[in-house]
């Protein structure tokens, strides 16, 4: 019974990873090295790295704002490819990359798991942050993480 749970819960991730718009529990992936809470981890290629191409760091902008992403030594596919050194982004918007456990889909941690590399957020005025996330076919960051640095930039 425990393994249809985690099926159901396996397969409502994977619909809700495109639209944005509900969080969705996850399934762990099953494969790579495990994390401290026992989730295991798919090993990344040497060298590979992702960034967030657009907005650039310390820039003040208005809404909607246009967010790019790019990405070096990895492939990006949808979430639920089972494709060596592919995955897909994860935006991180005034959080922290816990690499331990599966990125978690609320409107601060945004799944782009129909495999885009770009798209567009509307944020409260003030000053935020955002982070480009790598993450495996089960939305688990890769070990080593494969994450851009931390983009700071003021909304008017």
């Amino acid at each position: 019974m425990r393994s249809a749970f985690a099926a159901t819960l396996f397969v409502l991730t994977l619909a809700a990873c495109g639209d944005n718009s509900t969080p969705a529990p996850h399934e762990a992936h099953k494969e790579g090295m495990p994390s401290a809470d026992g989730i295991a981890r798919t090993p990344s290629p040497p060298g590979a790295k992702v960034f967030i191409i657009e907005p650039k760091d310390g820039v003040t902008v208005k809404n909607p704002i246009t967010v790019k992403f790019g990405v070096e030594g990895m492939k990006v596919v949808p979430a639920g490819t089972d494709e060596p050194d592919s995955g897909h982004h994860h935006l991180l918007i005034d959080a922290k990359v816990d690499d331990s456990t599966v990125v978690p889909a609320d409107a601060q941690h945004i799944h782009y798991g129909k495999g885009q590399t770009e798209g567009t957020i509307e944020l409260s005025a003030g000053k935020h942050t955002l982070q480009d996330v790598f993450a495996d076919k089960s939305h688990v960051p890769f070990d080593p993480p494969v994450q851009s640095d931390v983009v700071t930039i003021t909304v008017e």
